[in-house]
């Protein structure tokens, strides 16, 4: 049995499975959510449950959130019955969640004045890599504190990178999101120009995976993408959250970004249209409207 006890909070549709496999692996872990179900599913996969952040921050030596905004992260860390309040000595935070740069850093200093430590934690990898624990995790913070909570993070994920201080973990999702999302947006063009041509859809697939264009997303939403099944991994709600934190960062560290730019109008276009709980991938609809098709394969 792992000796650290490890609260988690935020048991949706990554970190549910991410809280099981620390299950799996032998660790006490106590969950809290904001709705009851997934709370539920903890406790009946083994898990133990808390009313509160608090109170689950109390009970544990490591907390870790998985959540869906700065917004969240912040009120679930700074309320009265929060994560700061039940914070001891010596405790670690480590933030899953995706959130900006800035706030990352406001958060860890508070964090430090209450003697503990936080470890900006941001992950890739979609749902499929959160079941598998085949996450990518990315992290700001002490490098020592990592090296402690590094066995933790390696239940998790396949990869966990120390990026720099405090805020590096969330500047290098942000890099991550910037490419995952444009990429996504050049298989869309594609697939639908293809169709267009009146080429064949699964055919391109294979032979332009083969080649300098191969990638994630071409290997592993393509084939989804052209028989329309855009069922979530990652919903585009949170893509669009996520380019919005990189372009108000961008405009922060005044970097360029006229590609990001434009990318982020298109996943805004999936939210407007009812499509935020889709796949990330199904930006390829939005392209489809402008087109007036639907670029898909044949039963």
């Amino acid at each position: 049995m792992a000796d650290e006890t490890i609260a988690f909070v935020g048991l949706g549709i990554m970190g549910g499975p991410m809280a099981k496999n620390l299950l799996d692996a032998g660790y006490t872990v106590v969950g809290h959510n904001r709705s009851q179900g997934p709370v539920d599913e903890h406790v009946e996969a083994g898990g133990e449950a808390a009313e509160t952040p608090k109170e689950a921050a109390e009970r544990a030596d490591v907390t870790i959130m998985c959540l869906p905004d700065h917004d969240v992260v912040a009120e679930v860390m700074r309320k009265d019955d929060g994560v700061l309040a039940g914070l001891s000595e010596g405790d670690v935070v480590i933030d899953n969640s995706t959130i900006s740069p800035m706030v990352t850093e406001e958060l860890a200093e508070e964090v430090r004045e209450r003697g503990a430590h936080m470890l900006d934690a941001p992950i890739s990898g979609g749902e499929e890599g959160a079941i598998e624990a085949e996450l990518s995790i990315m992290v700001g913070g002490d490098e020592d504190v990592l090296e402690r909570c590094r066995p933790i993070l390696d239940v998790m994920g396949e990869t966990v990178t120390h990026c720099g201080d405090n805020g590096a973990g969330q500047v290098t999702k942000a890099c991550n999101q910037i490419v995952v999302a444009g990429t996504m947006q050049a298989v869309s063009e594609a697939l639908v120009f293809a169709y267009q041509a009146d080429a064949d859809l699964e055919a391109v697939v294979d032979a332009i995976s083969g080649g300098a264009a191969g990638c994630w997303a071409l290997d592993n939403r393509a084939p989804s993408m052209i028989q329309g099944d855009f069922d979530p991994g990652f919903f585009a709600d949170y893509q669009y959250k996520d380019l919005r934190i990189a372009t108000d960062a961008g405009e922060a560290y005044q970097s360029p970004m006229p590609q990001t730019e434009l990318v982020h109008e298109m996943y805004k276009s999936m939210v407007a249209t009812g499509r935020g709980k889709d796949d990330n991938s199904g930006v390829m609809q939005v392209i489809e409207d402008m087109a007036g098709v639907e670029a898909r394969v044949e039963d």
